[in-house]
């Protein structure tokens, strides 16, 4: 807290919109040194120059570490300025025990100059010190602006983020001096003016929330009641532009009334921002750099009583720097209408003719910003955007006209006439100054684009084009250009003489037809007057009727051809004649049909879900070549055939894949030509894809004997549909001409064994279907090596070797029980359970294993016991208690012994409790003891159950569970009533089948003296709201849901109502709203900047209502 005589060296600050503090009046500092020993300097520094200020304190009597402020000026904290012109740095020497606290001011600026301060504050002691920075080599005057405006951070996120921005400073000078115009109240104009200008009062004066503004002009009218405690209170409303300073002041009638002021609720406490005075009677608040978050209401309180204003920080008016200017273009050009404003980004309106225009996309108009300049957009001007466009602004406007005129039009190339022959090419051409549409006219009327009509327009250049000039193409051409009263003429003459028009027929004219279809044929023919046609085939006349006849028409001839035959193809001559002269051409008719279907394919190579087929080609192709074949598929049982490929194959080789193995298949062909697809040819001969399987698995050796040795394996990973008929084991005696190529023995790798044939030797002439198998008749001593191949129908599978050669000696294999870990406690079963162990052990060879029971050898009419080569399994199915002891295993290999115990518990349920007695009877309470049961069930009893009957109901009831000692204390039993009690025993399979009953009754006497019940009045749950956990300050991201909490308790249960900046939010589908046990949540969608602002929970009942409300700042972009 700073210290009382600091305050009254603070100046009065004027009230308004944004105005700058008045000088200020020096106080000397000298007389507070109570924390430094080195003070501040005030210094000199050239611009660019660097300049450092330090500040010592003494840590001699301090515990810790003193806060330590700069400020520049009054009120602006440099701390949050830190960045590439200003570094803020401390240390502290051990020795000498002086805290050091420096001040870099890097690269210094001419605005830089001015009243510096710094503040050291520990707990209750308050130092300060002010000094002078000099900024010289300067020709420029600084304006009097305030420093307030210039600051501000220059990045964000970059290297230089923080730096302090003194280019604000120098270009303000630049910007033309305004006329000052008269401050305008917008408090008074919106009280005074019409409901249907709130809006445009709003834009024209920079109000963002005027549903807000409004609602508090509403409660502000409200007559406000004479005061006691304030002699002069606020004023009902108080207006500051953005970034400027407002004060507040109210005069009390009792000086000693302690004063507090609020913000929207919440109170204010003293800072740079907040700065509180006392003069007299009289309390003053400053509100410096007031920003949008300040637009709020504030009171202040003295005692009980308040007194309450609405603050409004508007933004600054808008002011159009330079205006639009009138321009002149032609049509088709860019138009750029640009004007700059004061503010970067600021709100600008565009008019055409009074009518706002929008920035859509589909618009005409494109609006770009770029910082201070606007600038409005016309791609291609156009006579209907003659008009006055204007621009406003919150603080200005300006207009200009735009006028749109057509250039000049000059004939660069005139149309000429043209003769042509019928058939022949129609090309007008002309060339035009201006890049403009424009109209084709034949004989007067207008003609468009078409199929046969081209109209061509590139640049200044037009083109009429006609590809087959016709007899009624003649005529009179005119191109008018659009806009211009100009028209081009010119005149065309066609002339034919007989022609056949051959174009569409193919290379030598020769016409290809599918036998049995109908050919019609037409030929195109020109010539005036129409020509004559006749039609032959070699001497014959083709008539005008019979299959095959001719048809003519007035600008076409028809050869038709009824169901056409191989035998018509050849060729025909079709002649024409007229007075012009004569043409003729030969056609040559080409009858072809689909190929004749390929034999039945054969099926060379079947594999696991393949095979190869091959086939031979058709005798007849059909008259056009073969083009390539499709292949079929079926299952033999099936009708069902399947397109193989469906691209053609052109070899006569096809390989189908992705059968399933072990299915019966048929393939068949078609052949293709330019005509169509053949027949299919036969069904190929049925076929089963087969695959071998894969080798078998993890090969070992099982056992060794002086003359065996036995082989063990697992199945292979892939058998396939072919089944697993058996395996095959081979061996062979090292030292004959078999070598191994050492490898790393992985299972996905397989070793390769270069060997010959005849060296291997069958041990099974006859397959086995076992996964082991015994090679005997081994002469002692020998080494051999082992392979295993699986067989199926398919063939033998890859064999799987045994890595390393096997020497034929038995060796002997001490026992050695491999006793399981929860065998090694006491094995636990109840009664009626079985019991099952499994113990495994090793041992070689013939392990003799035995078993005892306590000594004695096991009854095995009672207790099965089952051995094999590798473990021993003790089994009995149904538990009995005489099951129970310990039971001892031995596992001997010769000379060799290895021994093991097993202790084995049957428990079961326990007995009832021996003899329960009543001890005593006093008040509601019985005292019982008993006797432990005499059977324990084999387990330990781990506690008692007690229960209580009623002697008139006899209905049992647990008052007591778990219960460990034999004697309790029964409570709480019903004066007047006789109780019978029962006791069970429990252990670790439960409670015991019968209980212990008393063979007498406990009864609970009553007193002679009469009892009286207290009368209690009902209680009164009712309470006004209250907030039992507040909102609290909160900080969002753009684009994620936010939360705020409270919590508040009422009866009856309150309403609760949100608000936002005092305003109610209401089916707004951006906010939802949770009340659950007490609980409030407001849940904000994916929240932007704009929903930051003040929000308040209200609760209210019958009985009063509460408030309480916080701040949320949403961090991120706007869009």
């Amino acid at each position: 807290m700073i210290d009382i005589s600091l305050s009254l060296c603070i100046s009065v600050w004027s009230i308004g919109e944004g105005g700058a503090p008045e000088e200020t009046e020096k106080c000397d500092d000298t007389q507070r040194s109570t924390l430094f020993v080195e003070k501040p300097q005030s210094g000199s520094v050239s611009v660019g120059e660097n300049i450092t200020f330090i500040a010592k304190v003494e840590a001699k009597d301090l515990l810790r570490k003193p806060n330590v402020k700069w400020f520049k000026g009054k009120w602006m904290d440099l701390a949050s300025k830190a960045g590439k012109h200003l570094q803020l740095k401390e240390s502290f020497e051990r020795h000498s025990k002086i805290h050091t606290f420096e001040m870099h001011i890097i690269q210094a600026k001419e605005n830089f100059a001015g009243n510096y301060r710094c503040e050291v504050s520990y707990k209750d002691k308050f130092d300060s010190c002010s000094f002078d920075l000099e900024v010289t080599e300067s020709s420029q005057v600084v304006p009097s602006i305030d420093i307030r405006s210039a600051f501000k951070r220059s990045g964000d996120g970059q290297d230089d983020a923080g730096e302090l921005d003194f280019s604000g400073l120098l270009k303000r000078r630049e910007i033309k001096q305004q006329e000052e115009e008269p401050e305008v109240d917008v408090w008074e104009l919106l009280k005074n003016a019409n409901p249907s200008e709130y809006e445009k009062i709003a834009f024209q004066y920079g109000i963002t929330d005027l549903r807000g503004m409004l609602k508090r002009l509403k409660r502000m009218r409200r007559e406000v009641k004479k005061s006691a405690a304030f002699s002069k209170g606020l004023d009902p409303a108080y207006q500051v532009d953005k970034g400027g300073k407002v004060r507040f002041m109210v005069e009390l009638a009792d000086p000693t009334v302690e004063l507090k002021w609020y913000k929207n609720g919440q109170e204010i406490r003293p800072s740079a921002k907040y700065i509180f005075e006392h003069k007299g009677n009289q309390r003053i608040l400053f509100i410096n750099n007031c920003t949008m978050t300040d637009d709020a209401r504030y009171y202040v309180t003295a005692g009980d009583e308040k007194c309450s204003t609405e603050l409004f920080v508007r933004d600054p008016p808008i002011l159009v720097t330079k205006g639009l200017e009138d321009t002149n273009t032609y049509v088709g050009e860019r138009v750029e209408l640009s004007c700059e404003v004061s503010e970067d980004d600021a709100n600008v309106k565009w008019f055409k003719n009074g009518v706002e225009l929008t920035n859509e996309p589909k618009s005409r108009y494109r609006i770009k910003v770029e910082g201070k300049k606007h600038t409005l957009i016309i791609e291609e001007a156009a006579k209907n955007d003659n008009a006055t466009y204007s621009v406003m602004t919150t603080g200005g406007q300006s207009e200009a006209k735009l006028s749109v005129d057509l250039r000049p039009l000059k004939i660069s190339l005139a149309l000429e006439d043209q003769t042509v022959r019928l058939g022949q090419e129609i090309h007008l051409k002309c060339e035009i100054s201006e890049n403009v549409q424009g109209k084709w006219y034949k004989n007067g009327q207008l003609v468009e684009a078409s199929d046969r009509v081209k109209l061509y327009h590139k640049g200044r250049i037009h083109r009429f084009v006609i590809a087959s000039a016709a007899v009624d193409d003649e005529g009179e051409y005119m191109f008018v250009p659009d806009a211009y009263n100009i028209n081009i003429p010119c005149k065309v003459h066609v002339v034919d003489p007989p022609k056949l028009h051959l174009d569409g027929l193919g290379e030598g004219n020769t016409v290809t037809v599918v036998a049995g279809s109908k050919l019609r044929l037409e030929i195109p023919i020109t010539g005036e007057p129409t020509p004559k046609v006749m039609w032959s085939k070699g001497d014959k006349w083709i008539t005008d009727s019979g299959r095959i006849r001719a048809e003519t028409y007035p600008d076409s001839s028809c050869l038709v051809i009824d169901t056409a035959e191989r035998e018509d193809s050849g060729p025909f001559r079709i002649t024409l004649k007229n007075e012009a002269g004569e043409d003729t051409a030969l056609i040559n008719i080409k009858v072809v049909d689909v190929p004749d279907p390929p034999q039945a394919p054969n099926v060379t190579e079947v594999g696991e879900d393949w095979c190869v087929m091959t086939w031979e080609a058709p005798a007849n192709d059909g008259g056009s070549p073969i083009l390539g074949y499709f292949i079929e598929r079926k299952k033999k049982q099936s009708s069902r055939w399947m397109r193989l490929n469906f691209e053609l194959c052109k070899e006569t080789t096809f390989e189908p894949k992705k059968m399933i193995e072990g299915v019966a298949y048929e393939v068949r062909v078609f052949a293709v030509n330019a005509i169509g697809i053949s027949k299919p040819s036969m069904p190929s001969k049925s076929f089963v894809p087969l695959a071998v399987t894969s080798p078998p698995t993890l090969l070992a050796v099982d056992g060794v004997t002086d003359t065996t040795v036995t082989m063990k394996w697992r199945p292979p990973d892939h058998i396939g549909a072919a089944g697993l008929d058996g395996y095959v084991v081979e061996y062979c005696f090292e030292g004959m001409d078999v070598f191994i190529i050492p490898y790393s023995f992985d299972s996905s790798s397989p070793p390769v064994f270069p060997k010959l044939a005849d060296e291997w030797i069958v041990a099974n002439p006859e397959l086995t279907d076992k996964t082991k198998f015994t090679i005997s008749g081994l002469p002692t001593g020998s080494k051999i090596l082992v392979r295993v191949k699986a067989v199926n129908a398919a063939g033998e599978s890859e064999p799987r070797y045994h890595p390393q050669p096997i020497l034929v000696k038995e060796v002997i294999e001490p026992p050695k029980i491999r006793l399981p870990r929860h065998l090694k406690q006491t094995y636990t079963r109840r009664v009626g359970e079985t019991v099952n162990l499994v113990i495994p052990f090793q041992g070689r060879p013939r392990a003799k294993v035995s078993w005892q029971k306590n000594g004695s050898p096991i009854d095995k009419n009672q207790i099965n016991i089952r051995n094999t080569e590798n473990d021993t399994i003790i089994f009995i199915r149904k538990a009995e208690r005489n099951h129970s002891g310990e039971y001892n295993m031995k596992v001997e290999v010769e000379n060799l012994v290895d021994k093991a115990t097993i202790d084995i518990q049957i428990v079961d349920r326990p007995g009832p409790p021996e003899v329960v007695t009543i001890e005593d009877v006093w008040g509601e309470n019985v005292n019982l003891s008993w006797k432990p049961p005499k059977d324990d069930g084999n387990a330990a009893i781990t506690g008692y159950t007690i229960q209580k009957a009623d002697k008139k109901s006899m209905e049992w009831f647990t008052v007591i569970e778990h219960y460990h000692r034999t004697s309790a204390t029964i409570n709480e039993l019903v004066i007047g009533n006789e109780y019978y009690f029962r006791i069970f025993a429990e252990n670790m399979c439960g409670l015991s089948e019968d209980a212990t009953m008393t063979k007498e009754s406990a009864l609970i006497a009553k007193d002679g003296k009469i009892y009286k019940y207290p009368v209690y009045d009902d209680f009164d749950f009712s309470e006004r709201p209250l907030f039992t956990q507040p909102l609290v300050n909160t900080f969002a991201v753009a684009g994620y849901n936010a939360t705020l909490n409270c919590s508040v308790r009422g009866n009856p249960k309150p309403k609760i109502t949100w608000l936002k900046n005092k305003v109610i939010i209401m089916n707004d589908p951006r906010y939802r709203m949770f009340s659950n046990q007490g609980v409030c949540t407001l849940e904000i969608r994916k929240p932007s900047p704009y929903d930051g602002g003040t929000y308040t929970c209200r609760a209210v009942n019958e009985l009063g209502e509460a408030e309480v409300d916080c701040k949320l700042e949403v961090k991120g972009p706007l869009f």
